[in-house]
């Protein structure tokens, strides 16, 4: 059966991405770093098929190496979605933690590369890596210095992942905005209830895992409905 790695898959965009890929009749390894929520996620997801759960941090060697050992060699997807915010209100890069940064960066650029390099050599031709990105990559929000630039940095690797392994389909997905954990983080206080639930942007998501767009950078807003 074709598996998938999952990560960050407890609640919200991973969440809804594993309950699609469950339906269509894959195996899905999931990870969280929360033993409630990754269990509760575990047992709903279960009503749809094979899905493994791993509780973990993905900044973790060993907890990297238990993804890749729960997927065995049927891997044929991995999708990067576990990131963090860094602190809320996001401060401004001037007064920055440093120490804070590097976390953001371990979880977000770091971890995502690390998982790609066990990933990479089980991969079959046409195997998918998707890696979870954000406009705040491209455009110079006042305060998204933090996550911002690490998605950028992720970006980046994403693109030169992409050319040196033309074999496979290496993409970055930005999913647009969400009522998410994270989204209402991001703006403490404020009502989000306008922005579109996650589950809204998993066809665009499976837009790059079904079809046959070539390597690069997308809008999952853009790709909803369309597999080419």
């Amino acid at each position: 059966m074709p598996t998938a790695i999952v990560t960050g898959a407890s609640r919200g965009l991973g969440f809804e991405l594993t309950r699609a890929l469950l339906r269509e009749g894959r195996r899905v390894v999931i990870d969280a770093r929360g033993v409630r929520e990754l269990e509760a996620a575990e047992r709903t997801l279960a009503e749809l098929g094979d899905v493994v759960a791993v509780r973990g941090n993905v900044t973790d060697p060993d907890h990297r190496a238990e993804l890749l050992a729960a997927a065995g060699q049927e891997l044929d997807l991995l999708v990067n979605n576990a990131s963090v915010l860094g602190p809320s209100p996001q401060p401004p890069l001037a007064s920055y933690p440093v120490e804070v940064l590097e976390y953001v960066y371990r979880v977000n650029v770091v971890a995502p590369l690390a998982l790609a390099q066990l990933a990479i050599p089980r991969l079959p031709e046409g195997g998918r890596i998707l890696n979870v990105t954000s406009d705040a990559a491209v455009e110079p929000y006042a305060g998204w210095g933090g996550y911002g630039s690490s998605k950028a940095a992720l970006e980046q690797l994403t693109a030169i992942l992409a050319a040196e392994h033309p074999a496979l389909r290496i993409y970055a997905v930005d999913p647009g905005d969400m009522r998410t954990k994270m989204h209402q983080d991001a703006f403490p206080g404020e009502d989000i209830s306008d922005r579109p639930e996650p589950a809204e942007s998993v066809p665009g998501l499976l837009a790059l895992i079904e079809g046959e767009h070539a390597s690069g950078r997308y809008r999952a807003s853009e790709l909803a409905g369309a597999v080419a």
